[in-house]
């Protein structure tokens, strides 16, 4: 059987001119590779003290470590990103630059879709952070939770009940619905019901309940505070009493309106204003009504007499 032998020297050759041509090329490409290393590491060296820079910016603007961290971080990604596009442009890789971006938007409208829940907290924490609707230790109220808030995290926020319980509340729920910040304003109305008898006169009692309280030390804005005549009750005649406290202050909110049902009662005591136990009067006499005696049976009369 005969072999036809392959002429070495033939594939000597032809790899030698392969080996030029891609040395021949990768001078050429020497100084773009150059130029692509030096880039990058510009680049790098930028992202760093932009990094660096935001972290401080944002230390007087956002609250939360993890937001910093978090906006600090992207930062550096895209600034590291832009100079990789710019590096593959200068080794003449524009297709593969477009690519990239191509799949990297695939890639994340996926990942929207994926994790559209957390996405939406992640958002909702940031813009949060970024408005400050509320921040840590300040005392809040949103879907039944009322409580001090304790940390903004990126996903959630913690807030610690009055019961001492520790609710951890969706970053969503506190940017969509309605919340309210009993800190942002640094002082709270309480607002008390005191019922006084018909045979007491209303001004008076609002005139002496007024005077009791502006003279309790945790009581502000002593021009506001009220007393109206709010209603006819069934046994009394009912004021709507309000009056403005620091809050939070030395002087919890529980305490201020203990010590605010205290005076309100001995002061009205002293003026000799009843607060009245519930009554029920029957009168059958009343505008063509019968009066007992009549109302009765016979025998049951007879018997009362």
């Amino acid at each position: 059987m005969n072999f036809d032998f392959v002429d070495v020297t033939k594939f000597k050759t032809l790899i030698e001119s392969k080996l030029q041509i891609w040395i021949e090329e990768a001078i050429k490409l020497l100084p773009n590779l150059v130029m692509a290393f030096i880039t990058i590491l510009l680049f790098s060296l930028i992202a760093r003290y932009a990094a660096k820079l935001a972290r401080n910016i944002l230390k007087n603007i956002v609250d939360s470590a993890e937001v910093i961290n978090l906006l600090t971080s992207i930062l550096r990604v895209i600034i590291f990103i832009a100079g990789l596009f710019i590096a593959l442009d200068f080794m003449s890789l524009k297709g593969t630059v477009t690519s990239l971006l191509a799949g990297a938007g695939i890639v994340g409208l996926a990942i929207g879709f994926a994790f559209q829940d957390m996405t939406e907290n992640l958002i909702s924490g940031i813009t949060m952070s970024i408005k400050k609707p509320f921040k840590i230790g300040d005392i809040i109220e949103a879907e039944g939770v009322f409580g001090n808030v304790k940390a903004i995290k990126l996903r959630n926020t913690l807030v610690e009940t009055f019961s001492g319980q520790l609710k951890i509340i969706p970053n969503k729920i506190l940017f969509r619905n309605i919340l309210t910040n009993y800190s942002s304003t640094h002082k709270r109305r309480i607002e008390l019901d005191v019922g006084i008898s018909y045979a007491d006169d209303p001004q008076q009692a609002s005139d002496v309940i007024v005077n009791a309280l502006n003279n309790c030390d945790f009581v502000i804005d002593k021009s506001e505070t009220a007393a109206f005549a709010k209603e006819f009750g069934a046994s009394s005649v009912n004021l709507i009493v309000w009056f403005w406290i620091d809050f939070p202050g030395n002087k919890g909110f529980m305490q201020a309106r203990h010590d605010a049902v205290i005076n309100i009662k001995k002061a009205l005591e002293k003026e000799d204003i009843l607060i009245p136990f519930p009554i029920r009067t029957l009168d059958f006499g009343i505008k063509g009504g019968e009066s007992l005696r009549h109302s009765l049976p016979q025998n049951s009369a007879n018997t009362t007499s």
